[in-house]
């Protein structure tokens, strides 16, 4: 059978481009190996926050008495958690298998891979389509001398199903990834310690962010090592020696399990590339403005590229794919206005650039902060961690914004879309903010410019 377009793959880049494209009344076929949504929903985004907001309930309990609220001593049950996160990627997974279904677009079970222009091979059955879009994603990735062997050595997939707390856990890596699930295991009570090769925590992150985050974990009694390298990991007595070097010279951790958090590598080896001669540089497939391989009716998005990893990223690369594609006039996506996001508590929420690569661009600019300790909503729950960075050009409009706080991930889109539609302080300050809320802090910072 002959379709429109093919889609390899399912993630949040795929379902979304077979969703809009059947919008557009084309015949799609989606091509998928494994569960309809991809890792994020079935073993990343979506799973992992099932099981922080457990951690988040179970120290609410453990420090219910601080809000004049007497409980008997609460137990972390690991394995009613894993469960439960289980359960919500199985909900989520229906959901998307739903959407699909309603939307007319023909799922093929199995191993997609490229044969010609215009061809897709599953599993020894070839689909024929005017265009196909690869979006086949990532996994974590491996390093040589740190093997994951999903049992000392394990990946964030094995790390969400867990069968018992271990004692201790070496995090090697404080991206996001990293950065959660040392949160997550550290308010179980494991002893965490964080190993990363850059100077800062969460490296991505504005130097205040990671400076507050660090005392946070420090809090926590999370252990934080930084311009660390790890040598090598080794096996002894069911135990995990890891070999490291600082700037206290060569340490060796010892630890029950050791999480691999260093990073991610495309989904794209013997999927066609090299026979069709697909341009690929550094693990990442070559596309245009239009995500446009060097072949031309083949598309590619998400993870495989070279744009950020995130998922929200993936699924505005998929519309602005298909709208190409189709010919649909839209904007293209401004890579300099990407939210991001960590989970941990305080949540970690940003957009645009960090103070440092303001100075290090020459960008005329002006930081103005508000901190939550100031905030009558913030001490009201309990939680007064962190604050609002805005950073604003001459003119005075958003060129980036960093928050921590309790609950604040939801706070990012109003910067995101003042720094977007260029929204000036002023404008900001004089939007009346609601009271009490944490997102006045927002307005606050703004005024101060």
């Amino acid at each position: 059978m002959k379709y429109d377009l093919i889609i390899i793959g399912s993630g949040p880049a795929g379902y979304v481009a077979a969703v809009k494209a059947a919008g557009l009344g084309k015949s799609v076929a989606l091509v998928e190996r494994a569960e309809e949504g991809g890792t994020c929903l079935n073993w990343g985004c979506i799973p992992t926050k099932a099981l922080l907001k457990s951690a988040q309930v179970y120290t609410y309990c453990k420090n219910a008495a601080q809000y004049g609220v007497e409980t008997i001593e609460p137990k972390a049950d690991l394995q009613k958690m894993v469960a439960r996160s289980r359960t919500v990627a199985s909900n989520m997974n229906k959901g998307v298998q739903m959407l699909l279904k309603r939307s007319n677009v023909e799922v093929i079970k199995g191993f997609g891979r490229l044969v010609s222009p215009t061809e897709v091979d599953v599993d020894g059955i070839v689909y024929q389509a005017d265009n196909i879009i690869l979006a086949t994603g990532a996994r974590p990735r491996q390093m040589p001398f740190m093997p994951i062997d999903h049992k000392y050595i394990i990946s964030s997939k094995d790390a969400l199903s867990l069968e018992k707390l271990p004692e201790t856990m070496v995090v090697v890596g404080s991206g996001a990834i990293g950065s959660e699930f040392a949160f997550f295991y550290a308010s179980l009570g494991v002893k965490v310690t964080v190993v990363e090769y850059m100077p800062q925590l969460m490296p991505l992150e504005d130097e205040e962010v990671a400076k507050t985050m660090e005392r946070v974990f420090r809090r926590l009694k999370i252990g934080v090592m930084t311009s660390t390298t790890v040598k090598s990991v080794t096996i002894a007595d069911e135990k995990c020696l890891i070999e490291t070097e600082g700037a206290k010279g060569s340490q060796t951790l010892t630890a029950d399990i050791v999480l691999s958090a260093v990073g991610i590598k495309s989904n794209i080896e013997n999927i066609g590339l090299e026979e069709l001669g697909i341009a690929v540089e550094r693990d990442k497939v070559v596309v245009d403005s239009l995500y446009r391989t060097s072949v031309p009716t083949i598309y590619a998005v998400g993870d495989i590229i070279a744009t950020p990893a995130l998922a929200h990223i993936a699924s505005a690369e998929a519309t602005r794919c298909v709208e190409g594609i189709y010919g649909v006039e839209t904007e293209p996506i401004d890579y300099s206005i990407i939210p991001s996001c960590i989970f941990t508590t305080p949540e970690i929420a940003s957009v645009g650039i960090t103070e440092k690569q303001a100075v290090e661009q020459g960008i005329e600019h002006t930081v103005t902060r508000y901190q939550f300790a100031a905030s009558g909503k913030a001490m009201a729950a309990g939680d007064r961690d962190g604050f609002v960075k805005i950073i604003f050009d001459k003119e005075k409009r958003v060129i980036g914004a960093h928050i921590v706080g309790a609950n604040i991930v939801e706070m990012l889109g109003e910067v995101t879309l003042a720094q977007r539609l260029g929204i000036t302080a002023e404008a900001i300050s004089r939007t009346i903010h609601a009271h009490p809320s944490m997102y006045e802090g927002i307005a606050e910072a703004a005024e101060q410019a």
